[in-house]
Parts: structure tokens; sequence; C-alpha cells
């Protein structure tokens, strides 16, 4: 049973790669918008090793009197989601917030997710209605969407949406996962009770280009396997068995063969064996290639080193102010 549960302290996390073009309007609509709650809150904004100013700029950002900005610079680029993890880290809210920094979901609907965790909700995942981008990044997503749904049972039907909401309770567990590979969405759905889907606009990008081209996208579509479920394992070993027993029944029709029409019918034969041979060469790859991806990430789990490396925490003095009375009142309560 869902309890309603007030939110005093929002959290905004946003990863930030080469977005110079449109941080400023980025930082200017998530601030308006949060205002609009009537809560405390903070916009985090993680500097993923950008190549132009971004990181710049917020600094600059975080350095304006009263700012509700705090950046976070990683040393180098290692994805959006240990970005996203490494802005985790360092939240102070109730409700933790995450969006893309390209504007494509718009800010304004913050408000709308908060409303709906304070209903009960642990984890607040949205649906991207008349999504506006090409067909060429539509068609792919959809069909991981499919594919990632129907392997891991995860039930959403939005993965690639990354402005989510999501409780405390659910953030500070998933900061104890140390995996290499994190798919923050399913991730999450892993230790929440009770989740939903809203609804949320989409618009089009304004500046810059997408960071997920099509090798992008199947990249990602490997990383959600195999980091989330051990199916395609047990899939291929399904097509293995299902390959073997067409190879032994084609066997007994070609010796059926032969012993109805003679040895002559042999030659002919040739062809379809080396078709079967083909297939059998193809899934050996197939198989390969999963194993590899398997392990490998064990590889990387066993060196164990860091997700991401934080190279600087730059916090306004509004904010560091309140982050120093947040650290004051535990030590009174402790």
């Amino acid at each position: 049973m869902r309890h309603k549960q007030d939110i005093n302290f929002v959290s905004i996390v946003i990863p930030v790669y080469n977005e110079a073009d449109s941080l400023q309007e980025l930082i200017t609509r998530t601030c308006a918008a949060a205002d609009t709650m009537g809560k405390d809150y903070e916009l985090l904004l993680v500097d993923d090793g950008s190549k132009d100013n971004s990181a710049d700029q917020i600094e600059a950002a975080a350095a304006q009197e009263g700012s509700h900005v705090v950046g976070i610079i990683l040393n180098r680029n290692y994805g959006q989601h240990n970005a996203i993890m490494a802005g985790f880290e360092h939240v102070r809210g109730d409700l933790i917030v995450t969006l893309d920094a390209d504007l494509q979901n718009p800010p304004e609907e913050i408000p709308n997710l908060v409303a709906k965790a304070e209903e009960g909700y642990d984890s607040v995942g949205t649906v991207r209605k008349n999504r506006q981008d090409s067909r060429l990044r539509r068609y792919p997503s959809m069909l991981i969407n499919k594919i990632v749904k129907r392997s891991t049972g995860v039930e959403m039907n939005d993965y690639g949406c990354m402005l989510r909401a999501y409780r405390r309770h659910v953030v500070d567990a998933m900061l104890q996962c140390h995996e290499r590979s994190t798919f923050i969405p399913i991730l999450a759905n892993g230790f929440a009770r009770h989740t939903v889907e809203i609804d949320v606009e989409h618009s089009e990008r304004q500046q810059g280009e997408s960071k997920y081209n099509i090798m992008g996208l199947i990249n990602l579509m490997f990383d959600l396997l195999t980091s989330m479920t051990t199916a395609p394992l047990r899939m291929l070993s399904i097509m293995g068995g299902a390959i073997a027993a067409l190879g032994g029944l084609f066997g007994l029709v070609l010796l059926f063969m032969r012993l109805i029409y003679g040895a002559e019918w042999g030659v002919d034969g040739v062809f379809p064996l080396f078709a079967l041979l083909f297939i059998f060469i193809g899934a050996q790859f197939v198989g390969l290639g999963l194993l590899g991806e398997y392990i490998g990430r064990i590889y990387s789990d066993v060196r164990a080193r860091p997700r991401y490396y934080v190279q600087d925490v730059l916090v306004g003095e509004a904010t560091k102010q309140a982050r120093d009375n947040d650290v004051n009142a535990d030590n009174n309560d402790n």
C-alpha cells in the first residue's frame, strides 16, 4: 500500500558533455522550474570530461551569489550513467531527479515528477510523447526497448528517457552496487517497491548533436543485456541445441535420400551442406562474441578500478552554507 510522503528537498542531477551552447539556458530553465515547486532544491551539474568550455560555465554558475548549482568535474569522459552515479554521491535531497542536458526533455516537467513521487512512489519513470527524434533514432530505440523488456523482465516502456525521479533510499541502494556497467533505470527499479511512469513532452534538439549514433545504440543494447541479465547466454544455449537438432535431422534426411536415390544424389547435396556449415560457423561467432562480452565485464570487475574519478566539486557560497548547516545538524543529532 502506498502512502503519501512529503518531499522537502529535491536534488536535480544532470550529466553534461559538450553542451556549452545550451548550458546557460538549461540552468535558467531548470532553476525556474524548480522555483515553482515551493521546495528547497539543488542543481548538480556533472561535467563528464567535456572538451568545450562546459566546465568553465558550470564553475561560473556555481560561483554566482545565491546559486543553487553544484558543479562536479570528472577528469575524463566516463559515460552518461557513470556521470549520474557520480552526482548521486553528492546529493542531499529526499528526492533525486535526473535529466539530460540537451533540453529535449523540458525541465518544466520536473514539478510533475515531484508531485507524482509525493503520492508514495519510489521511482517515477517517463514516456516521451510525440518523440521528436529521427526515424534513425526512434526505430532502433523501440527495438532495444522491446528486447531489453523481454530479457530483463523489468516493465518499462521507455528505457532511453533519463527524465526520472528516485527516492533517496533507492539512490543509496544503487550506490552500494559496484559493477562497472550500470544502467540506472533498470537498477533503480530493482530497489523500488512502488514504480510508475508518466507521459512527458519531448522537444527537438536545439543545439549540438546527439551523443548516441547507431553504433552507440548497439553498444547500449549490449551493455543493457550483458550487465543486467544472463538471458543472452541462455538464448545461445537454446539456439545451439536447436541448430544441433536441425543438423542431426538434416543428416538423417541426406542418409534417407542417399539410400533411395543412390550415391549420385550425394553430389547435389554438397551445397546444402555448405549452407549448413555457414550456419554453424555464424552461430559459433555469435556465441564467442557474447562470451567475450561477459568475460570482458568480469575482467573489468576483477580489476576493481573506480567507475569514475571526481577531479573537483564546485559549490557556491549559498549552497556551501546550507551543506555546512546539514553537517552541523547531523553532528548535533549524533
